[in-house]
């Protein structure tokens, strides 16, 4: 599933190219899911914004195209003057006023679109509730650690539920639990682990940004292209190899129904 790294690379391609563009032509797959994206016929686009892997297009008249790419999702540019090809796993498309049609596609169908007013989220209950975003100034050591401190869940499961931090999922999710050296099947975290483990989050994400998101297997930018921060990953995946800092075997588990490799040595 596309995480905040591979959300904001997107979102950036899309930043560069939207806003003050027009949708000339529009249309949607019949699922509820999608319809929504035929509303925007003659709209212009304003700005894109991200929140947490959700994905938040301005649009003039107030309104925001809300994306989330689910899975399998994607959006990406077809060359002016093509048309929407014949594939099965469009599942909405936008032809703009320079020649150029914006396309969601998205195979297992577990994205989802809509369009709202901007901020009126109540609709979007997973979005309305997202907690700060890693970046942000005012998310500090203390405030990270009374947020783990308010959960009775595993330390993992906290994070990857959206509400302590927003954006992480399990690949980043597994990288920083290691790099920062933290259990993530505990249940407590002392202030000096939650401040190592929140710079260590902050760390992997903001290097999976820099690479151009993980490419596993569906994830594309907006031009197509894969990321390559799958060929640095120090943890995930990486069960029953050796551990890049003490030479120990990773472990691989399932916590609360997520796939987790993690260090018997290194995060005890």
């Amino acid at each position: 599933m596309p995480e905040l790294p591979e959300v904001e690379t997107i979102r950036r391609r899309l930043a560069e190219e939207l806003p003050g563009r027009s949708v000339r032509s529009c249309g949607a797959h019949a699922s509820e899911k999608f319809r929504p994206a035929a509303t925007v016929r003659g709209a212009r686009f304003a700005a894109v914004r991200r929140r947490g892997k959700y994905l938040l297009v301005e649009l003039h008249d107030g309104r925001d195209l809300v994306v989330h790419l689910g899975m399998t999702g994607s959006l990406g540019f077809l060359p002016t003057g093509d048309t929407v090809p014949a594939d099965p796993y469009v599942r909405a498309w936008w032809e703009l006023d320079d020649g150029r049609t914006l396309r969601f596609r998205d195979v297992r169908r577990f994205g989802r679109l809509a369009v709202v007013e901007r901020g009126a989220y109540d609709g979007l209950p997973t979005l309305a509730a997202l907690g700060p975003e890693p970046f942000d100034e005012e998310l500090t050591a203390a405030g990270f650690h009374a947020a783990l401190r308010g959960t009775r869940a595993r330390l993992k499961t906290a994070v990857l539920g959206q509400r302590v931090i927003a954006g992480v999922g399990n690949i980043y999710a597994d990288e920083a639990f290691w790099r920062a050296g933290v259990n993530p099947a505990a249940r407590r975290l002392g202030r000096p682990g939650a401040e190592r483990l929140l710079d260590a989050l902050r760390a992997v994400l903001q290097e999976g940004i820099e690479h151009g998101g993980t490419t596993l297997r569906d994830y594309r930018d907006a031009d197509g292209g894969s990321g390559t921060n799958q060929h640095r990953l120090d943890c995930y995946g990486r069960g029953g190899l050796p551990c890049r800092r003490c030479g120990g075997t990773l472990r691989r588990r399932v916590l609360d129904g997520r796939s987790t490799v993690s260090c018997p040595t290194c995060q005890r």
